[in-house]
């Protein structure tokens, strides 16, 4: 052992209050010691969710298929596949599983015994690798004490088979089967992932966005990235005009106000009655709205579309005045407004004029289109409030300040939700911001600062206006890596018939990450080891039908968005990806679209449809190969150091 410096000794001290003895020390360094040698915890990785819950909340509950594996290796052979599925089902929805099954079972005591005993054989397996105390947190309390009991082996107790007979008979007798049975299930839901990452994009285009937040809110252990719709929604969070105005023009194109008006509460009535006065004799043909409820009557559509048009005008004119005022973000070519004729219905861009879809702008003044009318003023003033004073809003932005950023490196992967800008010549694209160039990591850690700041600066008003705006650049711009994309073709898919305008060219990127060079290029920039890390990648669908892999740089790079979004699921052929990173390695997993609660309970579907193992490791991994193993090590040798300072008199024990 070194000799310990009195830096040491200072943080030495600090140590002893919580661990006063020699024996404390040292139980602490055998405790930290054993969860070293415990095999890795499973790591499961999703992406572009978009307000999808019941697919996302399936997908969680089945692990992407982890709890059917942990089945399968504790059963093997001597349970059939039908029993299978049936015992799957019921640890994904005990609650309504057990409902049905109560009334078809005669003999519902007998049914209950075979089937604790098979949730306890799966509880004991999901439980293996962590260390009692920790499965001992994730017990549910009323329980605990009990399925301690029926999971850990009593080397004290010679007729083992008996012994836990007595338990589950009781446990009958009393009439807590059913209840058991449930808190059973949530532990292996709860124990079969150890931990979660979001690689972006929660919100929009789904209906339940706000109800996957909550979820998250609650989950044990989780990171996310965000992705440009979470930015977006941060950004609205936080007051800036045109993230709101974007905010409420994706809700009212797919038919989502309830998120807005129900979910948070925000008050839509002022949008509502200025969009009918101001556009009362307009069809606003243009502006559709894809509503899932087929209930809704043509009176409230033909209201809606008057509201999806008023607020698209309105985020026109705002992120004009961004692009004029923020003349460093080089949006310029989106400045469409002031390439209207008015008079003759036409846009000239690029040199090339083409007629508009329809011209009835009541609210724009061609001499100084990107103004704000008074009444249109007026109302983004009260949506801005609405927003801003939000509660619910302000605890979900907040938790995704939180828990996530733009990239994550973690156990040797790096995660983000959209690429790395490049030029294509295969360079990183340095992007000019605050005086300065940036690229690669540079980049993405100068964005994280700056939207951090657009929502928790409070003594700079000129600093948290430009981490506003950087927000809605991050949304939309050509150079932000969560976009990437040329540009954001609103305008043009709304107002223009031309197919060429409304592509929106792909970054770089997703051509030159086909080579493992430039993908081991990456995962180097962000510190990292191309000899063992990947990319998680999320933001573009892959279209399977089209022949795309979601592999990519020779298995350096994984997409994980196939397309939870039922809105890609015609062209993309699958609903998502996943990813399981085990101690065994890592396993790309392709969804089937979900089609009900009611079929995945009553007739027992899983939506897994294919796991490709993408690397399978010759030896397991430990806890002591990742991230956490090398806080532990840390700790231990922190341990030892104070266990010295207590042998060599530097410290004094305190009994």
């Amino acid at each position: 052992m070194e000799k310990i410096t009195k830096q040491q000794l200072k943080y030495l001290r600090l140590l002893s209050d919580k661990y006063p003895t020699i024996a404390a020390a040292s139980t602490e360094i055998i405790n930290l010691q054993s969860i070293l040698n415990l095999p890795k915890g499973t790591e499961h990785v999703v992406s572009d969710i978009h307000g999808e819950g019941e697919q996302f909340f399936h997908v969680l509950k089945n692990g992407s298929g982890a709890v059917r594996a942990k089945i399968d290796d504790e059963f093997g052979n001597t349970l059939g596949s039908r029993d299978k599925k049936r015992l799957a089902t019921l640890i994904y929805y005990p609650e309504q599983k057990l409902a049905l099954i109560e009334k078809e079972e005669e003999d519902i005591d007998d049914w209950y015994k075979i089937t604790l005993h098979r949730l306890i054989s799966v509880c004991k397996r999901v439980s293996l690798k962590y260390t009692r105390s920790k499965v001992r947190k994730a017990l549910p309390k009323d329980f605990a004490y009990i399925i301690e009991e029926l999971i850990n082996e009593k080397e004290e107790i010679v007729d083992k088979e008996a012994y836990y007979n007595e338990i589950v008979a009781t446990i009958i007798r009393l009439g807590r089967a059913k209840d058991f049975i449930i808190a059973l299930c949530k532990v292996i839901q709860r124990l079969v992932i150890d931990h979660l990452h979001i690689v972006g994009d929660i919100y929009d285009r789904g209906p339940k966005a706000v109800a996957i937040m909550d979820h998250l809110m609650s989950y044990h252990s989780l990171d996310i990235q965000w992705g440009n719709h979470d930015i977006l929604w941060m950004g609205a969070a936080s007051g800036h005009k045109a993230c709101i105005a974007n905010v409420i023009r994706i809700c009212s194109k797919y038919g989502n106000l309830d998120t807005l008006e129900d979910d948070y509460g925000i008050n839509l009535i002022p949008l509502l009655n200025f969009a009918a006065t101001t556009y009362a004799d307009d069809e606003c043909a243009l502006f559709s709205v894809s509503h899932r409820d087929d209930e809704v009557s043509q009176i409230d559509i033909e209201l809606e579309k008057k509201m999806h048009k008023a607020i698209t005008i309105i985020q026109f004119k705002l992120e004009g005045q961004i692009i004029k005022e923020r003349t460093e973000f080089k949006m310029e070519q989106r400045l469409l407004l002031e390439k209207i004729d008015y008079t003759n219905g036409t846009i000239t861009i690029e040199g090339q004029t083409y007629p508009l879809l329809e011209s009835n702008f009541p609210t724009i003044d061609p001499e100084n289109p990107y103004e704000l009318s008074l009444q249109e003023k007026e109302l983004m003033e009260r949506l801005t409030n609405a927003f801003i004073n939000c509660e619910k809003l302000k605890k979900h932005a907040q938790f995704l300040f939180k828990s996530g950023s733009l990239y994550l490196c973690y156990n040797k992967n790096l995660f983000y939700h959209g690429c790395v800008p490049f030029n294509e010549d295969g360079t990183f694209r340095k992007v000019f911001l605050k005086g300065k160039e940036y690229s690669g990591k540079a980049l993405y850690d100068f964005l994280e600062m700056y939207a951090r700041k657009g929502y928790y600066q409070t003594n700079d008003a000129s600093e948290k206006a430009y981490g506003q705006d950087i927000m809605w650049f991050i949304w939309s711009s050509e150079n932000s890596p969560v976009f990437g994309k040329e540009k954001m073709a609103t305008f043009e898919s709304y107002y223009v018939d031309d197919a060429g305008l409304k592509e929106e060219r792909k970054d770089f990127y997703y051509m030159l990450t086909e080579k493992e060079e430039i993908c081991d290029m990456i995962i180097r920039e962000f510190g990292l080891d191309p000899e063992t890390g990947h990319i998680i990648n999320g933001h573009m669908p892959v279209k399977l039908k089209a022949g795309e892999s979601p592999i990519k740089g020779n298995g350096k790079l994984l997409i994980i968005d196939g397309g939870f979004s039922k809105a890609y699921q015609k062209t993309t052929g699958i609903a998502g990806y996943t990813l399981i990173y085990n101690s065994y390695g890592l396993r790309l997993v392709s969804h089937e679209p979900f089609e009900s609660l009611e079929k995945a309970i009553v007739e027992e579907t899983d939506i897994c449809s294919n796991i490709c193992l993408v690397e399978k490791l010759t030896t397991r991994l430990l806890v002591a190969d990742t991230d956490n193993g090398k806080v532990i090590t840390e700790n231990i040798k922190d341990l030892e150091r104070l266990l010295e300072a207590y042998r060599q008199g530097l410290l004094r024990e305190v009994r």
